[in-house]
């Protein structure tokens, strides 16, 4: 079943939290359409600070009014928010142990056409690098809700990254949700695929393919990038044939590299392939067209993990 775009369910959960919580303030760099933000602006005129194109300057307001109580929210376009504002993010946030939640939208090709300048595919790489900062990319509506409720009361910092199409549901609301902790989501025995965000749909889509060929897959979501579910992952890892990490970022420091550092120091030996983006300036497309040509259309998923069962 097809669901909004998780950024209007970001939207529509941090409001109604706001109006019962005076303290929530939402702080957007010229991002308040684009966030999804304008009702929040109509209704809570009080509770939203608009600073412009400078997400330097976002990221230092943010900490301040961190630091005199506030439950802060800083919502940017994630290709800038994470580049531009890098070292106010590592030093004004993280190193000042400040627990604000920074939320990255139009991560990922979400920028489509756009391109490379705006492709945001750095992020998770560039973050996990940071000490003190966890990393949240929900799959569906009901991710995108629960981590909005934790975050608010999160009591350090915290990225969320959120792209732009309507998600398909993949979890039941009676479901149990944690920063922190993975979701097994398919259990299968012959392939694992390790997703998060948007990639998950596209492995479920794709496991339905490999049902038709008595092909079993095990789906994990990893939610949170940072920290990372090192027991469900190789739990679920050991009763596996074939490991296949999928994201819209960069096959280079992501989850795929997280989850090859794990293996390697566990000395396990698996058929196993990272993929998301190369090392190169990208085709420009729909945010579909990209994510398919780089592999990760269901039908190319299904075939790299027949391929690699052998």
């Amino acid at each position: 079943m097809i669901q909004k775009a998780n950024l209007e369910v970001f939207a529509e959960t941090l409001l109604n939290l706001a109006k019962k919580d005076k303290e929530i303030v939402v702080v957007t760099s010229d991002s308040r359409g684009s966030g999804k933000l304008t009702q929040f602006g109509k209704e809570l005129p009080d509770q939203i600070i608009e600073v412009g194109i400078a997400e330097q300057n976002l990221v230092g307001i943010c900490a301040g009014l961190s630091a005199v109580g506030k439950k802060v929210f800083g919502v940017s376009p994630s290709s800038f928010l994470t580049a531009r504002s890098l070292e106010q993010i590592k030093n004004d946030i993280a190193y000042s142990n400040h627990p604000v939640t920074l939320v990255g939208i139009s991560a990922g090709v979400s920028y489509g056409q756009l391109g490379s300048t705006h492709h945001s595919i750095h992020d998770l790489a560039v973050l996990r690098t940071i000490n003190n900062i966890s990393i949240v990319v929900p799959s569906d509506n009901f991710e995108t809700r629960e981590s909005i409720k934790e975050a608010v009361n999160y009591t350090s910092p915290l990225f969320i990254r959120f792209g732009k199409k309507p998600m398909l549901k993949i979890h039941n609301e009676s479901d149990e949700f944690k920063i922190g902790k993975g979701v097994k989501i398919r259990e299968g025995k012959d392939i694992l695929f390790v997703t998060t965000g948007e990639t998950a749909q596209r492995a479920l889509l794709a496991s339905e393919i490999l049902d038709k060929k008595n092909i079993s897959c095990s789906i994990i979501n990893m939610h949170t990038i940072k920290p990372f579910d090192n027991d469900l992952f190789l739990d679920c890892l050991s009763n596996v044939k074939v490991l296949i990490t999928a994201e819209e970022h960069s096959e280079n420091g992501g989850l795929g590299e997280k989850c090859s550092s794990i293996i390697s120091q566990s000395r396990i030996k698996i058929p196993f392939k990272i993929i998301g983006f190369p090392d190169e300036y990208m085709v420009n497309g729909s945010q579909s067209d990209v994510l398919d040509y780089y592999n990760m259309s269901p039908e190319k998923l299904a075939k790299i993990a027949e391929d690699l069962l052998g």
